[in-house]
């Protein structure tokens, strides 16, 4: 984690094209197929392509399942992808605001996927609570971007 903790990052070098795994992060569809928490479950309502802006729900499950609602705040074809989540009901923004954030840079044999867990933005709730689970989140990242891969290169 950076100084301040409220960053994590993981990168990994993949060999696959950056538009390749672009569109597998813009798919809500397939969040479930490279997550390397094991909390994501599926899409909630219309399931289209993330743009700059786009809101979708998934049901997801850490010891007892919950609904999220996620908000595209950055977005860059084929380059970058962040969003941030909160929960579904006018209480969420008092539970939540992590951001989820890819960045691909085409490199020599591939492309560096950076994946980061930003906490900047968390409710002042919770920040405290999930501030600990930083070496999870590196943990988890590290195994989703090990799932990006692995579907990528088939």
């Amino acid at each position: 984690m950076t100084a301040d903790q409220n960053l994590v990052t993981v990168q990994r070098t993949i060999a696959a094209p950056p538009d390749a795994i672009f569109a597998l992060l813009v798919d809500p569809r397939r969040h479930r197929e490279f997550d390397g928490s094991g909390a994501v479950r599926s899409p909630k309502g219309a399931s289209t392509p993330l743009t700059l802006g786009s809101r979708f729900g998934m049901s997801m499950y850490a010891g007892v399942p919950y609904s999220m609602v996620s908000t595209v705040v950055e977005f860059e074809l084929d380059r970058t992808i962040a969003w941030q989540t909160n929960g579904p009901t006018a209480f969420g923004k008092f539970v939540a605001g992590r951001i989820w954030r890819y960045r691909l840079e085409p490199v020599a044999g591939g492309t560096a996927v950076s994946e980061t867990w930003d906490i900047s933005q968390e409710s002042r709730l919770t920040k405290p609570i999930i501030r600990g689970q930083g070496p999870q989140r590196a943990k988890d990242m590290a195994a989703t971007l090990e799932r990006i891969e692995s579907i990528v290169t088939r």
